[in-house]
């Protein structure tokens, strides 16, 4: 008889197929998992199979996170990492204690502010000044969609009240025109062309510690939402290769390769160059990353009608389609027949319609095919929109962590889209009753990337503990059940990665990636999803994360 090298047994088994079966013990032999089921598994154990026990903790497939950026986040944490704070003092101490200790950089990088801690979600290059005035400094906030600079890097840019907005972005600007320290979307470019090149070790060792951070939250796979010279972090493709090659990328990775949204189609056959260098191990680079719009918080996701201005009464603006809906017309068909995957970016009603519409394009041009197109964010979405998802076969993807009435949410989104248009955010109930396929992802390093926590949002609508947020539920009938929301971390993103013949799932001839958790949530009420946690981590078989008390 052939024993297997590592048994689960003692514990709930949820299994994410097709009909969310149970069972309590799994045997992996050879990185796969061979049998599924109860007592008759045990037989399986011989003298050298390693038994983890679950004592009645719940074994799940290895969540898969279908929008992340792990290289960009491991960084944060190596620079001055502001994610922890939520005040702008704290984050003034924090910066100039960085500074401090780090006399010889000639920039001062990091990131992490979140809008909410400044008048207007705009902080001020005078109050970075009084902290750093000698070096230039660029800290992008959280969703990565504005930077706060200070007057050195102004300075150094040549940035002053002559300048005009770039056409994808905004110079937040004081009364009498004068720059006053953040930059909105494609205006962070007039700096962070000038910031050093971070040289290949250091991406290597960001996307290592991004990697064992998503390992401690239970993440086998995921999706690299930008794989390309965006922001202030570098391309992370050359790094997956460089980790794939030397055997310490344990996870699987799609990689999905920048649209750049200066240019048109000519780019494609150097996307088509990419896709087949950016090839290697557990890594593949089979996506293109079309970001439409920006986000509600500054004015730049595109909107069906124009934003209010916080009394109720309409402006002239109505945000920015960062790709023309003609060229992306044309662009989303030529791209489907190369067989490449599109992943978009959409927060807004208006965005989220152009890609549906590109995507319907691509399908009157080339038929169906099973390249498992995908909108990221979908925060707000027309109500009659919801059902082209299902009709058209565009996945959503799920950030489900940021559908509470956190600060953020209260004061810098809901006055200035209006009752009717507010409630059409986050619409993932309507998404799942209309029959579309649900994946999610984090965004991290935007929010944090614990799925457990973004999961306690999808069926709470509240936040998770340790996240801001009040106790009313935000739009509860949107919610989800957890065992939707379940799925939709590991057998949806799974599906949209592609890994769905191997992934997602526990059952026999699929990989052993997989996720130990310290108790079964079914059997706890709802409001204490998010304090779950993982303690193991599996890949292949392969214990990839082992917390302190696991």
């Amino acid at each position: 008889m052939s024993y297997a090298d590592l048994v689960f047994t003692g514990g709930p088994v949820f299994t994410a197929d097709t009909v969310r079966s149970r069972a309590t013990t799994v045997a992996v032999t050879g990185g796969r998992i061979v049998a599924v089921g109860g007592d008759d598994v045990r037989d399986l154990v011989g003298p050298s199979t390693e038994v983890v026990d679950l004592a009645g903790r719940m074994l799940i497939p290895g969540f898969q996170d279908a929008h992340v950026h792990p290289v960009w986040g491991g960084l944060d944490m190596l620079r001055c990492d502001l994610a922890g704070f939520h005040t702008a003092p704290e984050y003034i101490d924090a910066i100039g204690r960085y500074a401090a200790s780090h006399a010889q950089d000639p920039w001062i990088l990091g990131g992490g502010w979140q809008m909410s801690a400044f008048p207007g979600g705009t902080p001020t290059a005078a109050l970075l000044d009084t902290v750093l005035a000698d070096r230039p400094a660029f800290f992008p906030n959280r969703d990565g969609h504005g930077a706060w600079v200070n007057s050195a890097a102004l300075r150094l840019a040549g940035i002053d009240r002559d300048t005009p907005d770039p056409a994808d972005g905004r110079i937040e600007r004081d009364a009498d025109g004068n720059p006053s320290g953040t930059l909105h979307e494609g205006a962070m470019a007039l700096v962070n062309r000038l910031l050093p090149e971070e040289p290949l070790e250091r991406l290597t060792e960001a996307l290592l510690v991004g990697q064992r951070h998503l390992h401690s939250f239970g993440i086998t796979a995921w999706q690299d939402a930008i794989v390309g010279s965006y922001g202030d972090a570098g391309d992370p493709g050359p790094a997956y290769l460089k980790a794939a090659s030397e055997g310490t990328l344990t996870a699987r990775v799609v990689g999905a390769i920048w649209w750049d949204r200066a240019r048109g189609i000519e780019q494609i056959p150097s996307l088509r160059e990419r896709r087949e260098r950016y090839r290697g191990g557990r890594f593949a680079a089979t996506s293109v990353k079309v970001m439409q719009d920006g986000v509600a918080e500054n004015f730049t996701a595109a909107m069906l009608e124009p934003y209010h201005d916080g009394h109720h009464h309409p402006t002239d603006n109505s945000g920015i389609s960062f790709v023309d809906p003609a060229v992306l017309n044309e662009a989303v068909p030529l791209l489907d027949a190369e067989g490449f995957q599109v992943h978009f970016h959409a927060i807004g009603d208006r965005a989220v319609r152009e890609c549906l519409d590109a995507v319907e394009a691509a399908i009157a041009r080339n038929g169906r095919r099973d390249n498992r197109h995908h909108i990221a964010h979908i925060q707000v979405v027309h109500p009659d929109d919801i059902p082209r998802f299902r009709a058209l076969g565009v996945a959503a993807n799920m950030q489900s962590l940021w559908a509470t009435l956190e600060p953020q949410m209260v004061d810098l989104t809901l006055p200035f889209l209006g009752p009717r248009r507010s409630a059409w955010q986050y619409p993932f109930g309507d998404l799942l009753r209309s029959g579309a396929v649900l994946a999610a992802g984090s965004d991290w390093s935007v929010s944090s990337p614990d799925p457990l926590a973004a999961i306690h949002v999808a069926v709470n609508r509240t936040a998770a503990p340790g996240e801001e947020g009040g106790d009313e539920p935000f739009l509860p009938e949107q919610a989800i059940d957890l065992a939707t929301s379940l799925t939709a971390y590991t057998a949806g993103s799974a599906w949209v990665n592609h890994l769905d013949e191997v992934t997602g799932t526990i059952r026999a001839g699929a990989y052993a990636d997989l996720a130990v958790l310290d108790r079964d949530p079914f059997a706890a009420p709802a409001d204490e999803i998010g304090a779950t946690r993982v303690l193991q981590t599996f890949v292949e078989g392969e214990r990839v994360h082992a917390a302190a008390e696991a």
